[in-house]
């Protein structure tokens, strides 16, 4: 297999020969990790819970777990779930590498769409699973969003959306959702959202593909799953805790799989994870954290504040250049856009004048370091 380097190794490469300012204090805002504690009562819960790891997880994991995901999307989402249309995941990075390898399997020549640019773990899977890739490029004139070509559609076999959208920042309406699950059943592709933005949002609750699901009269996701994680919304991404819900068909032969990859969650994990999906407080406390540093951003740079996510996609002369000098003369890291992004058969990089900012700081270093990005941009 030929992966690509991760976009922070091609930043690593980028930056390697440059001595930064050390006149300012070092500012990464690169990557998409909250840089908050984890709540006291998840990190008690793991403490108290350590005595568990002389038992081997279930691969199914705890019916503790599986009930408080099934809580958190029935009072977030309104969408009530059977245990058969939920598995809890190690996080969703693993879902989203393996679960195209299990689908595609059996398929000649199978062929994936996902938004371009993308979570470079899209391509991975695409790449391991032999798949021919169709990118939905987000450009300005699509408004960021994935535009529909059916007669593409007609030849692919999974299609991944991602709304809330890492990097782009845009966000699907569970109308716009609702029409790609009606293409789903339409062509007979399997439809899969990530959703791992979705509770970080600014002002209106951001809608999940299963609810447009229901929307357009799909009540058992044929077709149709959903990826989630408590990593953003808990600031706990070292817990690990996703779930892939949606047709329980898919899920049944999935749930097989899985037990043969060995990726079950230690139970632990899944104790603290459990008290994290239960509780909605300390998600709606980051939220404000986030809509303060948006707020910043507008105030520095004149950006309009997204509907979600802790994103910034800025668009910037030269962007390699940009963040070279960035770094040189401010001691500040983002990351080029045409790294998260790749050309298209028509030779169009939709990053490639784009550089993604990660508001994942408090107020105060926030408000310095895009400082420092207006004085670099003048």
């Amino acid at each position: 297999m030929n992966f690509e380097p991760y976009p922070f190794e091609k930043l690593n490469d980028l930056l390697k020969n440059i001595t930064p300012n050390k006149n300012y204090e070092p500012s990464a805002l690169t990557i998409g990790e909250p840089q908050f504690e984890t709540p006291l009562f998840i990190q008690k819960a793991l403490c108290e819970n350590s005595h568990l790891l002389r038992r081997y997880p279930k691969t199914s994991g705890e019916d503790t777990l599986i009930e408080a995901q099934k809580n958190f999307v029935l009072k977030r989402f309104s969408v009530k779930l059977k245990n058969e249309q939920i598995i809890p995941t190690f996080g969703t990075r693993e879902v989203l590498f393996n679960f195209p390898q299990f689908l595609l399997f059996d398929k000649k020549e199978p062929v994936m769409a996902y938004p371009n640019p993308f979570y470079q773990i899209y391509e991975g899977a695409a790449i391991a699973s032999r798949a021919r890739v169709i990118h939905l490029n987000l450009l300005p004139q699509n408004d960021f969003k994935p535009q529909i070509n059916e007669e593409e559609l007609t030849q692919c076999d999974l299609v991944i959306l991602n709304s809330p959208n890492n990097p782009t920042t845009s966000t699907l309406t569970v109308e716009e959702l609702g029409e790609w699950v009606s293409l789903a059943l339409k062509h007979d592709f399997v439809l899969l959202n990530d959703e791992c933005y979705s509770e970080i949002y600014t002002n209106e609750p951001i809608p999940s593909l299963l609810e447009a699901s229901l929307f357009v009269g799909n009540v058992d996701f044929k077709n149709v799953v959903v990826v989630n994680s408590i990593s953003k919304r808990s600031s706990a991404p070292g817990l690990r805790s996703g779930y892939i819900a949606g047709d329980e068909n898919i899920l049944r032969e999935y749930l097989k799989y899985r037990t043969y990859v060995g990726c079950a969650s230690p139970l632990p994990l899944q104790s603290a994870a459990t008290a994290a999906w239960n509780d909605e407080a300390h998600v709606a406390s980051s939220r404000e954290i986030y809509k303060n540093n948006f707020a910043i951003a507008k105030e520095i740079l004149g950006i309009t504040i997204p509907a979600g996510t802790f994103y910034i996609w800025l668009r910037v002369e030269n962007p390699i250049e940009f963040t070279k000098k960035l770094y040189n003369d401010y001691n500040v890291k983002v990351l080029p856009g045409e790294f998260l992004a790749r050309a298209d058969a028509n030779g169009i990089n939709p990053g490639k004048d784009y550089i993604r900012i990660a508001l994942v700081e408090d107020a105060d270093k926030t408000r310095s370091a895009l400082l420092r990005v207006k004085e670099a941009m003048l």
